[in-house]
C-alpha cells in the first residue's frame, strides 16, 4: 500500500522498519522538527528523521497543519493509507480525512484503558497485570476511534518502562503490518470503543520523588515505572539520587519509611521492604547497589528522604 508514516521518538522507528521490510511504499515520513539538544544546543534530528533519512525516505517535519500549504501537500501524497506513532501531533479533521483509508495509529495499552500520553509508565505503576497494543483507526476524540487489532503481553515483576516499551514496540510494528495486509485485501473489521475510559496523563517530574510511606509494592511499581526516565529519586546527604530498579524484598518494616535496614539496601516502606538494586548518582551512570554501595557506603539506620 502506499502509505505516509508519522511518528518520532525510538518507539516508532521499529515499525517503520517493519513496514518498509513487508514492501509497503512509504511516499513520505512525517516527523517533529529537529530540536536543541546537547552542550552546543545544535539541532538535532528525531529518531525517525534520522533513520528515514537513512534509508532514503522523504522527510517533512512540518511545526504543525494548522498551514493550509502543508495540509495541500499532505494530500497531494494521493496515500492509501497513514500510520502514525507516537508523532507528537494532534491530526486536524483534513489530514484524518485525506488517505483513502484514514490513518491508522499504534497505541501501547489495551484501549479504552491508558489513552493519553503515558501509558507504558502507567500501567506499570498502576499494578495491571497485562497491557499490550492497539492499533486504532484515527479521529478527532483522544485514541477513541474504533480498533482493528489488540495484542496483549504480560507485565513481568521485573518489568520497567524501559523494558516494556522495547517488547510493545515489536508489538505494535508486527500487528500494524497485519492490520494493513487486511486492509488490502478488503478484510479488515473495526471495534468501536466504549466511550468511558482510563486517561494515562504525562509524567510529570514532580511525582518522580519516592515516597518511602506508601506499600513496598507501590514503592517499587513507581520506582520501576519511571525507570530509565525520568527516574524516581531520593535524597542522601543533600544529593539526588534516582532509584532504577527494585524488588520487593521479603520481611516486615521495622524500620521508619526510608530507612535502610541493611548492607544489601534494603529500605523500610509504610508496608513491607524493598531492595534497591540499580540506582543512579547525580552526574554519574546507572550502576547496580553493589557498585553504588563501593562509592556511597550506607549502612543500617541511614534514611533516605
Amino acid at each position: 500500500m502506499r502509505i505516509a508514516f508519522m511518528g518520532t521518538p525510538e518507539f516508532s522507528v521499529t515499525a517503520l522498519d517493519s513496514l518498509v521490510e513487508a514492501g509497503h511504499e512509504i511516499a513520505c515520513v512525517y516527523s517533529q522538527p529537529p530540536r536543541p539538544a546537547g552542550r552546543g544546543k545544535k539541532l538535532r534530528p528525531s529518531p525517525v528523521q534520522a533513520r528515514a533519512e537513512a534509508l532514503g525516505l522523504d522527510v517533512r517535519t512540518p511545526l504543525n497543519f494548522k498551514v493550509e500549504e502543508d495540509r495541500a501537500a499532505f494530500a497531494a501524497l494521493d496515500l492509501d493509507a497513514a500510520v502514525v506513532v507516537a508523532y507528537g501531533l494532534l491530526l486536524p479533521q483534513p489530514i484524518l480525512d485525506a488517505p483513502r483509508h484514514g490513518c491508522f495509529n499504534i497505541h501501547a495499552s489495551l484501549l479504552p484503558r491508558w489513552r493519553g500520553a503515558a501509558p507504558i509508565q502507567r500501567a506499570i505503576m498502576a499494578g495491571d497485570a497485562e497491557t499490550g497494543v492497539c492499533i486504532m483507526q484515527m479521529e478527532l476524540g483522544l485514541d477513541t476511534g474504533p480498533v482493528a487489532l489488540e495484542a496483549r503481553t504480560k507485565i513481568a515483576a521485573d518489568d520497567t518502562a524501559a523494558t516494556l516499551h522495547d517488547r510493545l514496540a515489536g508489538i505494535g510494528a508486527a500487528s500494524m503490518v497485519r492490520v494493513l495486509d487486511d486492509l488490502s485485501r478488503g478484510a479488515l473489521q473495526m471495534t468501536p470503543q466504549p466511550a468511558d475510559g482510563v486517561y494515562a496523563a504525562k509524567i510529570d517530574k514532580a511525582e518522580a520523588r519516592i515516597d518511602w510511606a506508601r506499600p513496598a509494592a507501590e514503592v517499587d511499581r513507581h520506582i520501576r515505572g519511571l525507570s530509565p526516565f525520568p527516574g524516581a529519586w531520593f535524597e542522601l546527604d543533600g544529593e539526588r539520587v534516582k532509584a532504577l530498579l527494585s524488588e520487593v524484598a521479603d520481611g516486615q518494616s521495622l524500620g521508619a519509611p526510608g530507612e535502610v535496614m541493611d548492607a544489601a539496601l534494603t529500605v523500610a516502606c509504610g508496608e513491607g521492604v524493598i531492595r534497591l538494586t540499580r540506582l543512579q548518582r547525580a552526574g554519574k551512570g546507572a550502576v547496580k547497589a553493589v557498585d553504588f554501595l563501593r562509592g556511597k557506603p550506607l549502612g543500617a539506620g541511614v534514611i533516605l528522604a
